[in-house]
């Protein structure tokens, strides 16, 4: 009897252990890191300023993306970040909107007031891939609500950190994966 009982405990902690196994292997199957796109011949990229041509201008906005692009390229890729003219892809854009909207509307006392402000971002991208002459261009926008009680510049400076990480997965996922 002890010995069936030990086969069988044996069994099921073997069972066990195969599906926790299985369970964490299935775990890295999905990634949103896709940068499988990059052909083998692309060994480097240069990320030109990312000049900002919108009328209204944040100066710490251009600055900041074109570093953290350059960041992201670097430390979620193979290429390596070049200056030179000869990077086999050449990265460039300019921040071509920033503009304050009215979002949201509330009726207090039977006045119609804001109660939310958007802020829209546009960045336009060049993707100039030097070893085959193709270039590829494209548009990203991106929308930040704050309270209609506060000045563009305060709202500025608690959504600096957000505009940029937005900004930058956006830029980063157009090129690399496609979306």
């Amino acid at each position: 009897m002890r010995s069936r009982s030990s086969i069988a405990l044996f069994l099921c902690i073997g069972f066990i252990l195969i599906l926790i196994n299985f369970s964490f292997s299935s775990c890295g199957v999905y990634s949103f890191n896709d940068v499988g796109t990059i052909p083998d011949s692309i060994k480097t990229v240069r990320v030109n300023f990312i000049e900002n041509r919108a009328p209204y201008v944040n100066p710490q906005l251009s600055p900041t993306l074109t570093d953290r692009l350059k960041q992201k390229i670097t430390s979620q890729t193979r290429l390596s970040s070049t200056t030179n003219d000869n990077a086999n892809w050449d990265i460039s854009g300019s921040i071509t909107d920033y503009s304050v909207s009215t979002s949201g509307v509330t009726n207090t006392n039977g006045r119609a007031q804001s109660s939310l402000n958007r802020l829209t971002v546009s960045v336009h991208i060049i993707l100039n891939n030097q070893l085959s002459s193709h270039v590829q261009e494209f548009d990203i926008s991106r929308s930040f609500d704050f309270s209609s009680s506060q000045s563009l510049q305060q709202a500025e400076a608690g959504l600096l950190d957000e505009m940029i990480r937005n900004l930058t997965d956006e830029i980063f996922n157009r090129i690399f994966s496609n979306w």
